[in-house]
């Protein structure tokens, strides 16, 4: 049955009964059926000079087929009505092959069609939905999926300003540690710098102390030494004198010798010995606490 629409009876006037798809190069046979010169070709192939028509199946001469000039005129008139009621009609896509509008959908292939492909061997088999019904069951397959994308863009949201919360009072709470770890430190230094005066005062005093006790022991030992050596000259003079001079005031000669008799140079103190060993201490237990600070 013809179709009421005579756009859509132009077009399948204008289809090829073999491909049902527009004509490609039409050709007429002696019945007068047309078909596009390959699809006919293939349908003959492997006949002899005679064969029969796909359609009607009266036998025909093969050598007889005539180029439809006139149908493939008529063809580019149907492609340009079919263009222009697509367009009329508001639509914004038309088949790139065929020309037509793209009415339909095919869900195996998932993509649209227009009648044209719809009755041609591709989608021949394929379940085919108007393009309209196709849209709305895609809308809302979409969103659905949208509702889901933008629930989870809710909570990606609330963590990021809960992550930016906990980074803020992560960063407040270091710069309160930083701030005590700057007055600590001041501290520290003032302390061990006042430390290191007091200890280095405390040395200073203890070496005037021994320097002391050096030079009056250094002081002393040069007059015993002065006062040795001149009793040794005196007395090996004396020894060199006859008998009756040696004797002589020999009892006057041992007195001296005994009074003169050499005395030990003051020693260090025990209490200057402690203070010397209590530094060496210090320095100890200063160097072990520095080792676990360093450590820590």
């Amino acid at each position: 049955m013809a179709a009421e629409n005579p756009v859509e009876s132009l077009q399948e006037e204008a289809t090829c009964p073999v491909c049902l798809e527009y004509f490609t190069e039409p050709v007429t046979l002696e019945c007068g059926h047309n078909f596009c010169r390959v699809c006919i070709s293939q349908c003959w192939e492997g006949s002899d000079t005679a064969a029969s028509c796909p359609q009607c199946r009266q036998t025909v001469q093969q050598r007889n087929l005539r180029p439809n000039r006139q149908l493939a005129n008529v063809l580019e008139i149907a492609k340009r009505l079919s263009l222009q009621a697509a367009k009329g009609a508001g639509g914004d896509g038309v088949c790139e092959r065929h020309q037509e509008a793209l009415k339909l959908f095919c869900e195996e292939d998932q993509t649209p069609i227009c009648v044209v492909c719809d009755r041609s061997r591709a989608h021949r088999a394929h379940t085919v939905v108007p393009i309209e019904e196709a849209a709305q069951e895609y809308k809302e397959r979409i969103q659905a999926h949208l509702k889901t994308l933008r629930e989870e863009r809710e909570k990606l949201l609330g963590l990021k300003v809960t992550a930016e919360g906990k980074s803020q009072e992560y960063l407040k709470q270091t710069e309160t540690e930083r701030q005590k770890i700057v007055s600590q430190f001041q501290q520290l230094r003032q302390f061990l710098k006042e430390q290191e005066r007091l200890l280095l005062a405390q040395l200073e005093k203890l070496d005037e102390e021994i320097e002391r006790i050096q030079n009056e022991n250094v002081s002393k030992l040069s007059e015993e030494i002065s006062h040795l050596s001149e009793l040794i000259g005196e007395t090996e003079g004396k020894c060199q004198k006859p008998a009756s001079e040696f004797l002589r005031d020999v009892r006057s000669t041992l007195s001296r010798w005994e009074k003169g008799k050499f005395q030990q140079p003051e020693e260090i103190s025990p209490e200057l010995e402690k203070q010397v060993s209590g530094f060496s201490q210090k320095t100890i237990v200063l160097l072990e606490a520095l080792r676990k600070f360093k450590g820590t």
